[in-house]
C-alpha cells in the first residue's frame, strides 16, 4: 500500500536563471524531458585558508561541545567566535550565530557536536546550520570543522552534504520565478581530505530523487518518466530498455498489468537500465536495483480518503532511488555490473480496474488472490523482482514506499529493511548508521507465511487486518525472488518527513541513495553474499 503521509510542503523553488529558460506550464503533459530533469550545475567547491574568510558571505564551523579556549584561534576573528562560545555552556546539537567585523559582515554560524555523535547527528546539525543562513541567501559559504582528525573529516563531509542539498533548487511552476541569489561557491577552510567526487555523486543522486519525487503527477506521468529516464541513460551512457505492456503481457506479468489496467493510456511499463564497467560484458549483474514507481496512487477500487491520497504523487520515490543510485555508481566509475529495474505505472479507478478477490498469475507462475487494491506496490514489484531475478544477480535490493505499517513502526526518521539472508542484517543496519540514512531490521521468518495462505491461489496479496503489513509484504515479495538470490527490501518510510530529515531541509528527503552507496561501495556488501544452491 502507498503509505499515508503528511502533506509534502517542500520548499519548491526553481529559477529561470538556473534553468536558462522559462518554467514549465503545470497544465501541460510531458512530451520531452526538458522540464522533468533538474539543472546539472552545482556550486563550485574550492579549498582555502581561513585568511580568505572576508570574501565569504557566511562561515559554518562545527566544534566539539567541550572546546578548548585555543581551538578558536584557527578561525578568522577568533575573539568573536570565543565570545560566541562563552555565552553559555555549549550543548551538542545546538547552533549559535554572530556577525564578523569585516566589510562583508560575514555571518558566522557555530555548531556543537559531541565526541560520540553519530553520522545522522552530524548531518542533522549541518542541516540546522544551513537552515540558519537560509534567509540571508548567501552565495559563498565557508565550511570548516575543528577538533580531532576523524571528527574533522566527518564534520566537513556533513557540512558539504547539507550545503549541496540546500543549494539545490526544487521544481517550481510559479508564473513569476524567484530571483533570490543561490549558493554558488563552497569553500572548504583548512579542511580534512574529504572525498569530494563521492560527496558530489551522493548529493547529485539524492537531489535527483528529491526532484523527481516532487514533480506534480500531471507532469511526471508514465510517458514523461519514460522520456526522462531515456535522456538520463543516454547522458550516462548506460543501456536502456522499456518493457511496455505488450512485452509484459507476453512475459505473463499479470500482477503488474492488473494494477495498470485502469490507466487511461497504455504507457505503463518497466524500465530496465544496465551499467557495465569497461571490459565487463557479462549478462548477469553483480547487483540489481529495483524500485517501485507508482506515479499516482488513488488506491484503486479500494479508494483512499483525501488526506491519504493527497501526496500519492510521491509513491514513485523507490524507483527514483534505484535510478539515481545506478547513475551515481556510473559517475563514480564503480567496478561492478549493475542493473536497475523500475516498475512504472499509476493505480487508478475505472471500469477496467482490478478488484478484490480476483486471481492473477505473475510472470514466475505464482497465482495471487487479490485482497486490497491499495496493495498495488507489491503487485508491480512481484513481476519486477521476478524479471530482475532471471538475470541471476549476486545481490538484489529493492526500494519502495510500500506500507503505512513501516511508518507507524518507525515514524519517518528511519526506514525498514528486511532480507532473505539473516547473516546480512548487521551489515544492512550498519550501512544506515554510517551513511546517516538509518534503517531498522525487521524479521522475515517463514512462519509469517501462514497469514498469507489462500484457499484458492498460491498466496494472498495481503492480510485483511493489516497487522505487521511491512513484514507480510516482504514475505509476499519473497515468493518472487529465487532462494539462490541474496535480496534485501527497503520499505522507505523516510521518503518524506515534515520539516525534512538529517541534512535535507525539505519534506521530500531523497532518502536511499547515500544508504545504497554506503552499502555497495564502502561496506562492500558483495563480499559477504554467498549464493545458495
Amino acid at each position: 500500500m502507498g503509505a499515508s503521509r503528511r502533506s509534502a510542503k517542500s520548499r519548491i523553488q526553481r529559477t529561470k536563471r538556473r534553468t536558462g529558460g522559462p518554467s514549465a506550464r503545470p497544465g501541460s503533459r510531458a512530451s520531452d524531458a526538458t522540464h522533468l530533469l533538474p539543472a546539472t550545475d552545482i556550486p563550485t567547491i574550492a579549498r582555502a585558508t581561513s585568511a580568505d574568510a572576508a570574501e565569504l558571505d557566511a562561515i559554518l564551523a562545527i566544534v566539539p561541545d567541550s572546546p578548548t579556549k585555543t581551538l578558536f584561534e584557527q578561525l578568522p576573528e577568533s575573539e568573536r567566535w570565543q565570545e560566541l562560545n562563552d555565552r553559555s555552556k555549549p550543548r551538542s546539537g545546538t547552533v549559535r550565530t554572530t556577525v564578523l567585523a569585516n566589510r562583508r559582515q560575514t555571518y558566522a554560524v557555530l555548531g556543537y557536536i559531541g565526541a560520540q555523535a553519530t553520522t545522522f547527528e552530524r548531518l542533522a546539525l549541518a542541516g540546522r546550520m544551513l537552515k540558519e543562513i537560509g534567509a540571508r541567501n548567501p552565495e559563498s559559504i565557508g565550511l570548516t570543522t575543528l577538533g580531532e582528525a576523524s571528527a574533522v573529516r566527518a564534520g566537513v563531509d556533513a557540512l558539504l552534504a547539507a550545503a549541496l542539498a540546500s543549494a539545490f533548487q526544487m521544481p517550481a511552476f510559479r508564473s513569476r520565478a524567484s530571483d533570490d541569489p543561490a549558493i554558488r561557491r563552497l569553500v572548504l577552510l583548512d579542511a580534512a581530505d574529504v572525498d569530494i567526487p563521492y560527496a558530489i555523486a551522493a548529493a547529485r543522486g539524492t537531489n535527483l530523487v528529491r526532484w523527481l519525487t516532487a514533480l506534480p503527477p500531471n507532469m511526471l506521468d508514465a510517458q514523461g518518466y519514460h522520456t526522462a529516464i531515456a535522456k538520463l541513460a543516454r547522458a550516462g551512457k548506460v543501456g536502456f530498455q522499456w518493457l511496455d505492456e505488450q512485452f509484459l503481457r507476453r512475459a505473463g506479468a499479470n500482477a503488474f498489468l492488473a494494477v495498470s489496467a485502469a490507466n487511461a493510456k497504455r504507457d505503463a511499463g518497466i524500465a530496465h537500465l544496465t551499467y557495465r564497467p569497461p571490459g565487463n560484458k557479462s549478462r548477469a549483474p553483480d547487483i540489481a536495483l529495483v524500485g517501485k514507481g507508482i506515479l499516482f496512487d488513488t488506491g484503486g477500487v479500494n479508494v483512499k480518503p483525501h488526506r491519504s491520497m493527497l501526496d500519492m504523487h510521491t509513491d514513485m520515490s523507490g524507483s527514483a532511488v534505484a535510478l539515481a543510485t545506478l547513475l551515481a555508481l556510473v559517475e563514480l566509475k564503480a567496478p561492478i555490473a549493475v542493473d536497475a529495474w523500475l516498475a512504472i505505472t499509476e493505480n487508478h479507478v475505472g471500469p477496467n480496474a482490478y478488484r478484490p478477490q480476483e486471481v492473477v498469475t505473475a510472470s514466475n507462475g505464482v497465482t495471487i488472490q487479490v485482497i486490497h487494491t491499495d496493495a498495488e506496490g507489491r503487485m508491480v514489484l512481484a513481476d519486477t523482482l521476478a524479471l530482475a531475478s532471471q538475470r541471476q544477480p549476486r545481490f538484489m535490493i529493492d526500494f519502495a514506499t510500500l506500507t503505512g505499517a513501516a511508518v507507524y513502526s518507525l515514524t519517518e526518521r528511519m526506514s525498514g529493511v528486511l532480507t532473505n539472508r539473516p547473516e546480512l542484517a548487521t551489515q544492512l543496519v550498519e550501512a544506515g548508521r554510517t551513511s546517516g540514512e538509518r534503517v531498522w531490521n525487521f524479521p522475515s521468518d517463514p512462519d509469517y507465511d501462514s497469514d498469507l495462505e489462500s484457499k484458492i491461489a498460491d498466496v494472498l496479496q495481503c492480510s485483511v487486518d493489516g497487522k505487521g503489513d511491512h513484514i507480510l509484504a516482504t514475505r509476499f515479495l519473497s515468493r518472487f525472488v529465487p532462494e539462490e538470490v541474496a535480496w534485501a527490501h527497503v520499505d522507505l518510510s523516510s521518503a518524506t518527513r515534515s520539516g525534512g530529515l538529517g541534512h535535507v531541509n525539505t519534506d521530500i528527503t531523497g532518502f536511499g541513495v547515500r544508504y545504497a552507496l554506503e552499502l555497495i561501495l564502502k561496506q562492500d556488501i558483495l563480499q559477504d553474499v554467498v549464493r545458495r544452491k
